[in-house]
């Protein structure tokens, strides 16, 4: 199973850099679990760049996988992640749902580096202006 976190989805639609590196775990839906959560981080960044039309297209595609909703279970699950990791609550529900199924978790977001289970991609330093 595979998890993916809502930086390496948006990294994914946005085609970045690390775009192509998220890209076969995507594609194999078969084995892709996507927390309810993701779709609400994704909508927020994506609504802000791409149309409408482009933004549900997007969600459309993540729920090809099994979409997680959260429960009670899980909401408590990732409080006691969230107390061991230094993790924010979206983060920590996402990869407490990826240890709940065994799943390895993807992602670009150094907040997960190196917790296990999880493939970690670093971000692409910016450009930089050039100095005038």
């Amino acid at each position: 199973m595979n998890l993916v976190d809502s930086s390496g989805w948006i990294e994914f639609f946005l085609a970045g850099p690390n775009g192509p590196l998220f890209k076969p775990v995507v594609e194999q839906r078969n084995i892709l679990l996507v927390p309810v959560i993701a779709l609400f981080e994704v909508h927020k960044v994506l609504i802000r760049k791409v149309p409408p039309d482009g933004v549900l297209a997007c969600l459309n595609v993540m729920r090809l996988g099994r979409v997680l909703d959260i429960t009670d279970r899980r909401a408590v699950a990732a409080a006691d992640i969230a107390i061991r990791h230094p993790l924010a609550m979206a983060d920590a529900m996402m990869y407490s749902m990826a240890l709940e199924h065994g799943a390895m978790f993807w992602t670009q977001d150094v907040d997960y580096q190196g917790l296990p289970g999880v493939h970690y991609f670093p971000k692409p330093p910016k450009a930089s202006l050039p100095s005038v």
